[in-house]
């Protein structure tokens, strides 16, 4: 791809986090908002003003069709982004999805071949993999600096006043405190220490909507174990602890999104201060343009591997804890 032109974007679904990283997407010099989709015009036109964008949809079909846009940025319910991000990408479009990118390992199959035949990039919206705090503290313990890890504790938890109806409580819409948020302690316990050898999982239901509310989950490893938490019932710290043979490493509120990190070892504590360029979606649309550009269909930080892996770990925490969807 001609490095002197503009990756043109198109964004699905117009909610809150859409909001976000549209914003992000102004101040990547090589990117173009071009469109914007939701099933309500007025909602894609209020979008396509506040954002500046050249165009909005009343359909996702409409703007899969337009042949001016390169990749497509996926930001609807759970429940939808398999199909969507299959029809996009059959429609000749790379595909930035937003976590996680299905409900379960079988979708996320469909996805990653349907990449592969189409020769389309795909990516899951980790943002939290390319957040520079995160970089830095992998390489950190990658290079051995605070020895070998034996214990990671980390909670995602909020309490929520949405409608029973909202993508976060109706399982018709994947909804529950697993997939929304139980993905990322999950994320950065498998970022670090690979799949684990079993799981201990329990969770308390909502009582009308039976979603997870509540989720516990024990990652068990031959030298070490990571404890886990996830909920939409009550505020926690919201910070993550990564203890190893030498030295300890703390993330700080909100550790998902975090703007730098802790060192402790040898009783001393230092602090490295990394903040992201905006809000941090930024950090994933380098990544797709750079991959795009190469003409890859994967990225090599946060590939479909990686995506199959923590959607299998997911699944088996649902097994666990006995949270089924409907569909």
């Amino acid at each position: 791809m001609d490095r002197s032109k503009k990756i043109k974007w198109g964004i699905i679904g117009c909610g809150n986090i859409a909001h976000k990283f549209a914003s992000d997407l102004s101040i990547i010099e090589d990117a173009e908002l071009y469109a914007v989709a939701s099933r309500s015009i007025e909602k894609a036109k209020d979008f396509q003003i506040k954002h500046s964008a050249k165009k909005s949809y009343s359909s996702y079909d409409q703007l899969m069709e337009d042949e001016e846009i390169d990749i497509v940025y996926i930001a609807t319910p759970h429940i939808s982004h398999a199909a969507l991000s299959i029809k996009a990408m059959e429609h000749n479009k790379h595909v930035l999805c937003e976590k996680p990118l299905a409900i379960n390992k079988k979708e996320t199959i469909e996805i990653i071949a349907t990449s592969k035949r189409n020769h389309k990039f795909f990516m899951e919206a980790l943002w939290t993999r390319f957040n520079p705090s995160f970089v830095a503290i992998k390489k950190m313990i990658d290079d051995g600096v605070i020895g070998d890890i034996k214990y990671i504790n980390a909670d995602f938890s909020f309490k929520t006043d949405k409608p029973l109806n909202s993508r976060v409580l109706n399982l018709e819409l994947g909804g529950g405190a697993i997939l929304d948020i139980g993905i990322y302690p999950a994320f950065l316990t498998y970022s670090l220490l690979g799949i684990p050898d079993e799981i201990l999982a329990k969770s308390i239901f909502h009582d009308i909507t039976k979603c997870d509310m509540q989720t516990s989950m024990i990652f068990h490893y031959p030298n070490a174990q990571a404890v886990l938490y996830s909920s939409f019932a009550s505020k926690s710290d919201m910070t993550a602890k990564i203890s190893g043979t030498d030295g300890q490493i703390h993330i700080s509120d909100p550790w998902h999104v975090p703007q730098g990190f802790s060192l402790i070892k040898n009783h001393k504590k230092e602090y490295f201060d990394l903040p992201t360029t905006g809000i941090g979606f930024s950090h994933e649309i380098m990544e797709c343009h750079y991959c795009i550009r190469k003409n890859q269909i994967e990225s090599k930080i946060w590939s479909h591997q990686n995506s199959l892996d923590l959607i299998s770990i997911l699944d088996k925490v649902r097994e666990q804890v006995g949270l089924k969807y409907p569909t």
